[in-house]
């Protein structure tokens, strides 16, 4: 086979920077890398030193997209730290800021950046022109969702209402009733939306992953639960580190997060799915299965309806904690601090995100670890490519390349989080 070059200098519609170089020798993919070249950013440096109830607000600057995964993440680490327990209307409240986060994200990634592969788009924009009433409803959607972290957040990006113990200020019952019915037009959307993707052609792609997400007893997971596994992990968040490594590679600015002596695992909406599908409202299960999926799916391309079916949850959660909603005595608990290890783990858009906390008798930083999804689904992106390429080598230059960006964007990496527009290049020989 004549030796081939395949480059694209930027892959549009993920949030971060970085490269993929594949080589393939008589039809064998023979070396893969995904580089991340994007600068380290430092945040677990300079958190130590600062004060325990400064993490959620630092932490937030994190990501632009998902803030209040990072804020919640924080919280829950450092009232673990703390030795309190934030629950009722307040916890309550902590779910509802975590079910616009996944609206607004959903919907940007389904609608504007993973739709486009689908329908043989390079953008949303150009996608517009021939759909304008679906891209429509996808930032229709979207503002649902960043109306409502705006409401209970103080603003829609890098929020400011979230402290340690609870939040520094709570709506009345009367506050929420603006956002109902927003959010029932939003459920609606969501519905029409599982529909629409379901239509979608997705590639026969399965592979045999080893899905991890978080396991609550009695609701799908956003903050709170155990991590388990298809594979038998079950592990309290005490335990993570027992259980996972990071190693730095030296292509890519972002560590490797692996399972010890397993390897690649798989976060996010899929492993959501397969591990709490028995968990969705009614709805959002019937809707799955309207559509002619069961509680397990396989195909990372598929994830597009995932997200949708999460959307369509998010939604029909928010209305359900409004309903029963009452405003609680107190915004927040009080918290005293002391020398202590604390740890925390919520469901993030894109998976699980980590955060281990150290503080002295003061209540200062002396040490932190985030692990964000993207870190964790960087070598089961990469294996996803080994075996894709392999499947459709006769696949022309343009098409390989296309699918392999639409590949990566199964997972809607965020390189900027992983770092604590893709340059694509395969060499045939």
């Amino acid at each position: 086979m004549k030796s081939r070059t395949i480059k694209v200098d930027y892959l549009a519609r993920v949030e971060g920077e970085g490269a993929l170089y594949v080589k393939i020798k008589d039809n064998t993919v023979v070396d893969i890398k995904l580089k991340i070249f994007e600068p380290p950013r430092f945040f677990e440096a300079f958190l130590r030193g600062r004060t325990y109830n400064e993490a959620p607000d630092v932490t937030a600057r994190i990501c632009g997209i998902c803030p209040i995964a990072y804020q919640m993440s924080a919280v829950h680490a450092m009232e673990d730290a703390v030795g309190v327990k934030v629950d009722g209307q307040l916890r309550a409240l902590r779910r509802l800021i975590y079910c616009g986060e996944w609206i607004e994200s959903h919907a940007l990634h389904v609608y504007m950046l993973h739709a486009p592969d689908f329908l043989g788009y390079p953008d949303a924009i150009k996608m517009a022109k021939d759909y304008p009433d679906i891209v429509q409803r996808g930032l229709q959607l979207k503002k649902a969702g960043n109306d409502l972290v705006a409401l209970l957040g103080g603003r829609e990006i890098h929020p400011i209402n979230v402290r340690v113990g609870g939040f520094y200020k709570v709506p009345t019952k009367q506050e929420l009733f603006p956002i109902t019915e927003k959010l029932k037009w939003a459920r609606d959307a969501a519905l029409e939306t599982v529909r629409w993707t379901a239509k979608l052609p997705f590639p026969d792609f399965e592979q045999d992953y080893e899905f991890i997400s978080l396991r609550h007893p009695e609701e799908y997971p956003f903050n709170e639960g155990r991590l388990v596994s298809n594979k038998g992990l079950d592990i309290s968040v005490h335990d993570y580190d027992n259980h996972f490594m990071e190693e730095h590679v030296q292509y890519s600015n972002a560590l490797h997060s692996l399972r010890k002596e397993r390897g690649a695992y798989f976060v996010g909406p899929l492993a959501r799915y397969n591990l709490n599908y028995d968990r969705l409202s009614p709805l959002a299960q019937e809707t799955a299965h309207s559509v002619g999926l069961s509680g397990v799916c396989r195909n990372p391309f598929q994830s597009i309806i995932i997200r949708s079916i999460e959307t369509l949850y998010a939604c029909d959660e928010a209305l359900r904690i409004i309903e029963h909603y009452e405003k609680p005595g107190k915004p927040a608990i009080e918290v005293q601090p002391r020398a202590a290890t604390g740890y925390g783990c919520t469901e993030a858009p894109r998976g699980i995100l980590y955060h281990r906390y150290s503080i002295d008798e003061n209540g200062l930083i002396t040490d932190a670890k985030i692990v964000p999804p993207t870190s964790q689904n960087q070598k089961t992106i990469e294996n996803d490519l080994r075996h894709f390429i392999v499947k459709h080598l006769k696949l022309s230059q343009d098409q390989l390349t296309l699918q392999c960006e639409q590949a990566i964007r199964n997972y809607d990496p965020c390189i900027s989080c992983a770092t604590h527009f893709l340059k694509l290049k395969i060499d045939r020989e």
